[in-house]
């Protein structure tokens, strides 16, 4: 009987220290053996947003640990793995360098492939951990600190449709939080406090909502929650903020929803329209019910990772590096650490002022 390929995953962008041990299954969906994610949360919360410097330290304590976490709860040996998979970018570089080190140390140590993972390439491919999903489907990434909307045509193969020419998504809800008062990490907390608050009680701006595609913009809407937060002093002004934010971002993301299900029909002559919202953001329950009734309307089949692997996590990188393994696309030791590594490297750079749309 062959031997089911096992892969590590590691992960180390920003400020989770994961690692995950994934094994190939006759079907397209992988035994997740283990899945072990330690946050810093606790590391950043007093300075309202994570320190590179502090985050890099953090791994370096703990990803021998997390690994040998991973590899014991899997109920595989460390020689039993026939590839090492690592987020490679984008991402903080010195958080970056701490996996990729330690992952191309093991590869070498192990005589085993060493494989470089783009970590929006992992919350692309997250909902294959639990679920069927065929080629070519729509993506909504949104995370924080990307936002955007790409054409999967196959593995390794996105056409972007539509981004953010300014903030990230979930970076304006941990901005917002901030403003009115929420301790970091404020998106998970921002969306509780808006469930309790009046959503029609401030009128907020919809940049570029009528224009631009399904380009997005956030900043302007940020901009007008920093001018009313200065004023609001009670607590049922900050939830009532928090609701009106939360009740805008849903209508400029069913809006620009609606434009990119247009783009991809027709770039994609699919009987079956398969929707992907992958990323941190994803988590967010309003806003999935508002991807979900959008899908509705217009035919499409709206997928969602289990929200255990919507935010950062190494079973994503395995099941990317898995796929990678089986094309034996497998990476040299000197692979490099790509704080900016775009899915569509062809796609024009949209950020800043005086952006044409």
């Amino acid at each position: 009987m062959k031997k089911k390929t096992l892969i590590l995953g590691i992960e180390t962008s920003c400020d989770e220290t994961a690692a995950a041990v994934i094994e190939e299954n006759i079907g397209t969906i992988p035994n997740i053996l283990s899945n072990v994610v330690s946050s810093q949360i606790d590391v950043h919360k007093e300075f309202g947003g994570v320190v590179p410097e502090l985050a890099a330290r953090s791994h370096i304590e703990k990803i021998d640990l997390i690994v040998s976490k991973a590899i014991k709860e899997s109920g595989k040996d460390l020689s039993d793995i026939d590839g090492v998979a690592v987020t490679a970018g984008p991402g903080l570089i010195v958080c970056l360098s701490v996996g990729l080190n330690f992952a191309k140390s093991l590869a070498f140590g192990l005589n085993k492939p060493f494989i470089a993972v783009n970590h929006l390439e992992g919350h692309a491919l997250s909902p294959k951990l639990v679920t069927d999903l065929n080629f070519p489907y729509l993506l909504l990434l949104i995370s924080g600190g990307h936002t955007q909307f790409l054409s999967v045509k196959k593995f390794g193969k996105y056409k972007r449709l539509g981004t953010t020419i300014d903030d990230a998504l979930g970076e304006a809800f941990d901005k917002t939080a901030k403003m009115i008062g929420i301790e970091f990490p404020g998106g998970p907390f921002l969306e509780k406090l808006a469930e309790k608050g009046d959503p029609n009680r401030f009128k907020l701006p919809r940049p570029i909502l009528k224009k631009g595609g399904c380009n997005m913009s956030f900043a302007g809407l940020k901009t007008a929650i920093l001018k009313i937060s200065k004023f609001i002093k009670k607590d049922d002004d900050k939830k009532d903020l928090a609701a009106s934010f939360q009740k805008t971002i849903q209508e400029i993301l069913y809006v620009k929803t609606k434009y990119a299900f247009k783009e991809f029909r027709s770039l994609s002559k699919t009987k079956v329209n398969n929707f992907v919202i992958a990323g941190g953001v994803a988590a967010n329950r309003n806003i999935r019910k508002t991807l979900i009734d959008a899908s509705v309307e217009e035919g499409f089949n709206p997928i969602f990772p289990p929200l255990e692997f919507c935010g950062d996590n190494a079973a994503m990188i395995a099941i990317a590096g898995l796929e990678k393994f089986k094309l034996k696309k497998f990476d040299k030791l000197d692979h490099p650490a790509k704080p900016r590594w775009p899915l569509d490297d062809k796609a024009a750079f949209l950020k800043g002022a005086g952006v044409k749309l």
